[in-house]
Formats: C-alpha cells, sequence, structure tokens
C-alpha cells in the first residue's frame, strides 16, 4: 500500500495553522486513506520551527515574509526539506497539500501584499516535492488523487 504525504492541518488532530485555526480534511476518500494508515501527515512551517499560531506569510519571490515584515525564509526553507526528507523515506505515491499556503500551495499562492490577493504560484515545500518528482495534489483535487493512486497502487 502506497503512502501519500498530506499537510497536517487537513490531517487534522493536532492544531498547526498559522491561525490556530482547524482545516481538517472531510472527504470519504481522504478519511479512508487516513483510516488505511496511508497517510504521511507533514507541517513544513511547524518543523521549521514556527510556533503556532504564528504571523501569517506569504512568499514572495524566492522569500517568504511574514506579516510583520520578518524574513522566515530559513525556517520554511528547513521545513521544506523535512518535507522532502519524509517523503523520500516513506516513498510516497504524491502529496495532497493545503492550498494558498506558502509552504503547501500547489496553485495559488498570496501574492505577499497582504490584501488576500492570490495568484498563481506554489508554496516552498510543494517547490522542493515537485522539483525531486512527487507528484502533488490540493485539497479540492482529491477525486484526481484518487485516481492516481489507485494506478500506482496497481504497479
Amino acid at each position: 500500500m502506497k503512502k501519500i504525504l498530506v499537510s497536517e492541518c487537513l490531517y487534522g488532530g493536532r492544531i498547526v495553522r498559522y491561525d490556530g485555526g482547524d482545516k481538517a480534511e472531510t472527504n470519504p476518500i481522504f478519511v479512508k486513506w487516513k483510516e488505511e494508515g496511508r497517510l504521511i501527515p507533514v507541517c513544513p512551517e511547524v518543523f521549521g520551527g514556527l510556533p503556532t499560531p504564528r504571523p501569517d506569510s506569504q512568499r514572495v519571490g524566492d522569500k517568504v515574509i511574514a506579516k510583520t515584515g520578518q524574513d522566515v525564509t530559513s525556517e520554511y526553507t528547513k521545513g521544506a526539506e523535512e518535507a522532502l526528507r519524509l517523503a523520500k523515506e516513506n516513498d510516497v505515491v504524491c502529496a495532497i497539500m493545503k492550498q494558498d499556503s506558502p509552504s503547501c500551495g500547489s496553485k495559488h499562492i498570496y501574492d505577499g501584499t497582504f490584501t488576500d490577493t492570490k495568484i498563481e504560484g506554489q508554496g516552498l515545500a510543494v517547490e522542493y516535492l515537485r522539483n525531486a518528482g512527487v507528484k502533488v495534489f490540493a485539497e479540492e483535487d482529491m477525486e484526481a488523487a484518487a485516481a492516481y493512486v489507485a494506478e500506482h497502487d496497481k504497479q
């Protein structure tokens, strides 16, 4: 049974989001995978040493900047490296990551102006995963992820 890397805020059970909120995924496909023990939860921000809650951060080019103005690129980089290490260690078939995050966004991220403006882009951890050949899905693409996993389970 192939493993799947997932954003820990989607996995649920531990508060890791910057705002202290909860975004646990309830899609039946995801819940089934969780029950099967397939999911490997990761929170790159927490892995990088950032607290919960923490100031909102957004990706600006190659940097990640907190709303306070602090450059948190090194923490995000450390977390992205740890997420990639766990993906490799567990030989994951793919990843399902939280959309819009400066770490985990796979289609869109916030533009760095802190005005709720989204742009096409990817978070730092997703960039690391994709550069290593890991297929990444957003949580709204669960059916596509399920088809991808089913195909690779046959191999």
